[in-house]
């Protein structure tokens, strides 16, 4: 780290802790403070199970409510067979950065559609669990106020709040910048994991989908402001390898293309997209994003260029490029024309 980005990160961190005593007191001192029990653990890697003939699928989903959207992709992308989800204990992973409505947050109306699909096919227990940005703990309030609480409660899941429980150390010997991360016990413990992110944009990070969608599961010392402010997205990236899903399900029922990721310039595109592999995902959402005026550094770079993806495939996360992609898009009902010249564009800056 060279001497200005070793400053620059110092006076960030001194201004976050500042700001947090100020405004939420013993919450964030607990976090900030608290550390991980034990030695470090290796990485917990799981193969891509919806692989077909050596290229990880992508399935979108367009033109119906959160709940036919959520189950027509699992079912397109035979999740029942592949996560054999019955005597499970599964973590869904949301994004419930606050207790702001979507798409700063998941939509709720999704939560719970993947939970009671999960508890459908006999899941034993499903968690939904995040830790809110260290600067709008606790995650019991954001979780409480962004509706979705309520959402898992109805669909028989259990709300769990990272910074309310144990950080498990995990080591990570292929990253640059970090050699080990202290991610929540859940995300060791579940049988299954269940990435479940929102399409946004993402002002210091360029865009939040699956890969930043992670961090959350993180303790509140490792978020990448504190770690190195200059290299945010390669830390996103490299956070990533303590982990893989087995499932990650992208909430695009409204998109955050510009801004982020408090609040930005929002559009109702109302889809689902899911896939094994997050740098696919991450690869169709953001070329989505790039349909919209986004932000220039979204603009500049091609989807495949993107820096979290760019990291992430020389840390070996997922897939290597378009050619390694199987994109299927399905439409419940006749698409608008804006729609259909968004996933036409789409499609061409995924594979050009």
């Amino acid at each position: 780290m060279t001497r200005r980005a070793t400053i620059l990160t110092l006076l960030g961190l001194i201004a976050v802790i500042f700001i947090g005593l100020l405004l939420f007191r013993w919450r964030f001192i607990r976090q900030l403070l608290s550390r991980p029990k034990g030695p470090p653990v290796p990485p917990t890697y799981r193969a891509d199970r919806f692989q077909q003939e050596d290229r990880s699928r992508v399935i979108l989903v367009a033109g119906g409510n959160p709940e036919r959207l959520v189950y027509e992709c699992l079912q397109r992308l035979g999740a029942e067979e592949k996560l054999q989800a019955a005597g499970k204990r599964i973590l869904v992973k949301p994004n419930i950065v606050s207790g702001s409505p979507a798409p700063t947050t998941t939509n709720p109306e999704v939560v719970r559609a993947v939970c009671q699909w999960l508890k459908e096919r006999g899941a034993e227990t499903v968690w939904v669990g995040d830790m809110s940005a260290v600067m709008t703990l606790g995650t019991r309030s954001s979780m409480k106020t962004s509706g979705i609480e309520l959402a898992a409660r109805e669909a028989g899941a259990l709300p769990v709040y990272f910074e309310e429980h144990e950080w498990i150390p995990v080591s990570l010997p292929r990253a640059r910048y970090l050699d080990q991360v202290p991610v929540s016990e859940y995300v060791v413990n579940a049988d299954l994991v269940i990435n479940l992110p929102v399409i946004k944009s993402h002002k210091w990070a360029t865009y939040s989908v699956c890969m930043k969608n992670f961090v959350g599961a993180t303790h509140g010392r490792y978020r990448p402001y504190m770690i190195d402010s200059e290299h945010w997205e390669e830390i996103v990236s490299e956070i990533n390898a303590a982990y893989r899903p087995d499932l990650n399900i992208v909430d695009g029922t409204k998109v955050m293309y510009a801004g982020g990721p408090w609040r930005g310039d929002e559009a109702e595109m109302g889809l689902i997209l899911a896939g094994g592999d997050r740098i696919a995902c991450d690869a169709v959402a953001v070329a989505l994003m790039k349909t919209f005026p986004t932000h220039q550094r979204m603009k500049d770079r091609g989807v495949w260029e993107q820096t979290q993806i760019r990291h992430a495939q020389e840390l070996g996360l997922g897939i290597e490029g378009p050619h390694s992609l199987e994109l299927e898009i399905h439409h419940l009902k006749a698409p608008s024309p804006e729609l259909q010249s968004r996933l036409e564009e789409m499609q061409k800056l995924i594979f050009a």
